[in-house]
């Protein structure tokens, strides 16, 4: 009995260590801005795996929270790598994002994976967003990517001497990233300085 439960426990740890798994990560080109001086700001997409060679496609959506009312436009551009069968699902309104379908053709040894694709130096650039946001307008934005676009989220090449494996990705972790969307100070205290103007007449 004890060598049953030695065997299982073995195996659970075996099973572990070969678990896949990948992940998508969003970076904001600034953490905090100023609906004042600017009404845009870049939102990149990058994919990772603790396994394989490259990243050879897949297809993920944004979700946003706090967008309405200060996310007006969002456009998608992609990775000159994963152009293939680039399918752009459109800004759904308010920071969300339908969807975003990106790939390459690999065929090893012919097509091998771009370079720009490969999983040896860390996480890779899969493409990005422009938010457009209204003049002065305030508050957090919270976006998170999520699948629901295609068959899998990410698909993975590993090499292996011959044509390559390919492991197609549904359960990864999916990032996110917080974007806080503030007047300027100068604008905020020329409210304020209104306000009690305006509360001085009302007396």
């Amino acid at each position: 009995m004890k060598n049953a439960l030695a065997l299982i426990a073995v195996a659970g740890i075996a099973s572990a260590a070969t678990a896949q798994n990948g992940s998508l990560s969003l970076v904001s080109s600034a953490m905090t801005v100023d609906s004042t001086t600017t009404t845009s700001f870049t939102i990149s997409v990058y994919g990772d795996a603790d396994f394989g060679t490259a990243i050879a496609g897949g297809g993920f959506s944004l979700s946003a929270v706090g967008g309405a009312g200060i996310v007006t436009d969002m456009t998608a551009s992609v990775a000159d790598w994963a152009a293939l069968g680039y399918e752009d699902q459109g800004h759904a309104g308010d920071g969300n994002y339908t969807g975003f379908i990106f790939g390459q053709l690999i065929f090893p040894p012919f097509i091998p994976a771009d370079p720009a694709s490969l999983l040896i130096d860390g996480p890779v650039y899969i493409g990005s967003f422009a938010v457009t946001i209204a003049a002065d307008s305030a508050g957090v934005i919270d976006w998170s990517t999520g699948g629901g676009v295609g068959p899998f989220v990410m698909e993975i090449f590993t090499e292996n001497g011959g044509t390559g494996d390919f492991t197609q990705l549904t359960d990864l972790d999916f990032g996110g990233v917080s974007v806080n969307v503030v007047p300027a100070p100068s604008a905020m205290a020329l409210l304020g300085l209104g306000g009690l103007v305006a509360g001085r007449r009302r007396r």
